[in-house]
């Protein structure tokens, strides 16, 4: 029996429990005789975030009414959150260390874009541009041109493109100190999943992160206003070559994310707000989306789904977002995000201990105007309680409309 269909019948059977008593639903794992193609996931993996996150299969916990989960879902990892409260509704092997691919670019921006003011302008020079992987994704950044850091950050979050990253890291010190950034900032978020070697997340032997990890990253991301403003553009104009004497042109650049812009098969997703979108050919499609609909707004993570089905990455995240939505008060919690160590009293602890019961908000912040893509909650913003840890919490997320 396959493990789609394992998860499925374990999800229903816990479904229609007589009693319908909320408890914790684990699917199998992948079948015994698995191929590259269908690789086992470890059969146990880190506990940041709670003990039931790190095991393998799908993990949930249905109560009265809730829904079970969609059967066409068939990433190696996912993740459904609630990005207020931090509680994990839903997860499947969430610790898995995968590639990223280009999600791992909400990293690089966590860590870089706070130390470059946006009007800076820079001339990018040959070496700014070495060392691109070869077939690496390109928004036309040109030597011997001039370029704001503004314009640098809409060509990495809608075309994610590699040359950008690399001028950017350059004016950040570097690649190697970018990378080394990078790598204390995950620490620090408590990603630790995450291991870099690339600031644009081409494929190189041992970068990795999961599931968990880039719902993390994109949590923190959202809480600044740049971020937000980045990943949730459909379009821009980005600066053309410039040629002297001649009044220098621009071309228009859209978001690769499907979820966000629509195209290939794909309608935009009702109350997205971004994040990223990434492929490549060891991590396959990978992708993490936030979005809103009725004051609640859900983080999901998709990483490497079956590609028989055609824009697979961006379907399954919209069947699991649709899930969360209906399922959202009535499921139990398999898990926390957990908050940076620096907003613990415990910072010099890697791996938190917990349940895996996430903790509740004591306070609540006054909604802003409903609408797509314009008000999304986010944590941080009021000082709250949450059993013996001080974290930030429920503040709203104020997307300009598109």
């Amino acid at each position: 029996m396959s493990a789609l269909k394992r998860t499925a019948l374990t999800v229903t059977a816990a479904a229609l429990l007589p009693a319908l008593a909320v408890a914790p639903a684990s699917a199998d794992t992948y079948d015994e005789l698995a191929d590259e193609k269908h690789p086992n996931p470890p059969a146990s993996m880190s506990t940041v975030g709670g003990a039931q996150l790190g095991k393998p299969g799908t993990q949930v916990g249905l109560g009265p009414g809730a829904p079970v989960l969609p059967k066409a879902v068939t990433g190696r990892s996912w993740i459904v959150a609630d990005a207020e409260s931090g509680e994990v509704l839903a997860a499947h092997n969430a610790h898995w260390r995968l590639p990223p691919a280009s999600t791992l670019k909400m990293l690089f921006a966590d860590t870089v874009l706070p130390r470059l003011p946006k009007t800076e302008m820079h001339r990018v020079t040959r070496d700014d541009l070495a060392n691109l992987g070869e077939g690496s994704s390109l928004v036309g950044v040109k030597e011997n041109n001039t370029y704001s850091v503004h314009d640098l950050w809409l060509g990495v979050f809608l075309r994610s493109g590699n040359d950008a990253v690399h001028v950017l890291s350059a004016m950040n010190g570097g690649v190697s100190k970018t990378v080394q950034d990078m790598q204390e900032h995950a620490e620090e978020l408590q990603a630790l999943d995450t291991h870099v070697v690339s600031p644009d997340g081409y494929d190189e032997d041992g970068q990795v992160s999961s599931a968990y990890d880039l719902t993390l990253i994109a949590r923190s991301g959202m809480q600044k206003k740049d971020f937000r403003e980045y990943c949730s553009t459909a379009t821009a104009k980005f600066p053309g070559e410039q040629v002297e004497g001649e009044k220098r042109e621009t071309f228009e650049i859209q978001n690769t994310n499907r979820l966000l812009t629509g195209a290939y098969g794909i309608s935009p997703y009702k109350g997205i707000a971004g994040v990223k979108n990434g492929n490549t050919t060891h991590a396959g499609s990978t992708f993490t989306g936030v979005a809103e609909q009725n004051g609640k707004v859900l983080l999901v993570t998709v990483m490497n789904p079956d590609p028989e089905e055609s824009q697979a990455v961006y379907k399954e995240a919209g069947r699991l977002l649709d899930w969360g939505f209906a399922a959202a008060g009535k499921v139990k919690p398999v898990g926390e995000l957990v908050p940076p160590k620096s907003a613990t009293p415990s910072s010099q602890d890697a791996e938190p201990a917990n349940n895996g019961a996430p903790a509740k908000a004591t306070a609540a912040s006054k909604r802003g105007s409903g609408g797509v893509g314009v008000a999304l909650a986010v944590i941080g913003g009021v000082l709250t309680l949450l059993t013996a840890a001080v974290f930030l919490v429920n503040r709203r997320w104020p997307l300009r409309r598109r």
